[in-house]
């Protein structure tokens, strides 16, 4: 079926072109940064993680979020979702595959990845972090391969799928949670230690995720004529309203806690995101913007009126996308180190080294899926081409098989 992306619209190959041409100044930044290392890079002694781990961390929220379709299609016969389920497991095909791609450029020395594999350490969470997303990147390939190849066969997928598809869905939990405890096991950063940090990311994880996956419908039903269908849509909007809401409280517990308990180590954390500390105030118009952006989705998502209108819905899904973006980026990865263990407050910046990098990332990301997405857009319409009403007929023959294996 691959053959299927080497045929496409001229805009098609616009859009390859021009990811191709960023991906390859971000390859070639890198190279100039392995060459000389990562002090090409803003990242400093008192501030080890930077732009690199703020994009992964936001990334494994969109890899976990698949299983906001997958879970309610496979699990609660939801025949909406027959057309979305396919495309949430390519975006966590690429979101996947850009985590890991940030972990190597974070690394600096590639051999150093090897490390966790030759010599694996089981009490070390970063090798229990590479082994949950590796083992969810081939359950992901494995489960859309298999299925997806079944339907372009006109075939129901083969019964030993069925438990890979299932166990898909807590291990797309265990990829944030893991990635959580990365944070939150570091007792020596009070901004992450934490024991809600998890259902943070998890709540956060399930906001971005749909509202990508509503974006990418509507871009879909725009520009490919290629109909999500508008229930799966509402349907989206709908746990993203939810999640949503949910992270704003969880951020508002946190911020009870540190302040109302006054503890120094606690607070100092929080005043220099809202406030600014000791002179240094880089990350305050970050903070307010993503504040506004969350509290403005959440009232136009949380509305029916507001969350239905489909004219405003890709804005609010923007909004939500970019604050969670900052929050769980730079935000929450930066705060934690500021002020050090020692009191010093040193502020980061990003290098323009490490932002062509971060840039070229994406880039390959968004290759990747849109080579995935062409193929799933022109093997339905060639099983939907000529039949009417074969589209709705199709998913709901598709909904059965799946259900029936």
């Amino acid at each position: 079926m691959i053959e299927k992306s080497l045929r496409g619209s001229s805009r098609y190959w616009a859009v390859l072109a021009a990811l191709g041409g960023v991906a390859l100044v971000g390859v070639l930044t890198y190279l100039y940064q392995f060459k000389v290392g990562l002090g090409v890079t803003g990242l400093s002694r008192d501030i080890p993680w930077g732009l690199y781990i703020a994009q992964f961390t936001f990334l494994v929220g969109v890899a976990a979020s698949a299983v906001m379709v997958v879970l309610p299609y496979y699990l609660h016969s939801h025949k909406e979702f027959g057309r979305m389920t396919v495309l949430g497991e390519f975006v966590a095909i690429s979101a996947v595959l850009m985590c890991m791609m940030f972990i190597f450029v974070d690394m600096g020395q590639p051999t150093r990845m090897m490390n966790m594999v030759l010599h694996p350490t089981f009490n070390s969470l970063m090798f229990w972090d590479m082994t949950v997303l590796f083992g969810y990147l081939v359950l992901n390939v494995t489960i859309s391969r298999v299925t997806f190849g079944a339907e372009a066969k006109r075939l129901p997928p083969p019964q030993w799928i069925k438990p890979l598809i299932y166990l898909s869905i807590p291990w797309a939990f265990s990829i944030h949670t893991v990635t959580a405890f990365l944070y939150c096991g570091l007792g020596a950063r009070p901004f992450w230690f934490t024991a809600i940090l998890a259902p943070r990311f998890l709540a956060s994880a399930f906001a971005a995720g749909p509202a990508l996956l509503i974006l990418l419908g509507l871009l879909l039903r725009k520009y490919a004529r290629f109909d999500v269908g508008a229930q799966a849509l509402r349907s989206l909007s709908v746990i993203a309203a939810y999640a949503m809401a949910l992270n704003v409280f969880f951020i508002l517990l946190e911020l009870f806690t540190a302040l109302y308990s006054g503890m120094p180590e606690h607070t100092s954390h929080f005043q220099y995101l809202f406030l600014g500390l000791k002179g240094k105030s880089l990350l305050v118009p970050w903070t307010w913007t993503s504040v506004v952006l969350a509290l403005v989705a959440v009232v136009l998502l949380v509305v029916p009126q507001t969350r239905n209108n489909e004219k405003l819905l890709p804005w609010t899904c923007v909004a939500v996308v970019l604050s969670l973006w900052i929050e769980k980026g730079l935000e929450l990865v930066v705060a934690g180190f500021v002020p050090s263990v020692s009191g010093a407050v040193t502020e980061y910046h990003p290098t323009i080294p490490e932002v062509l990098i971060a840039v070229g990332v994406y880039a390959i990301g968004l290759i990747v899926l849109t080579v995935l997405v062409k193929v799933a857009v022109s093997v339905r319409r060639e099983l939907w081409q000529g039949v009417p009403g074969a589209a709705d007929a199709h998913a709901s023959a598709g909904h059965d098989a799946h259900a029936a294996a």
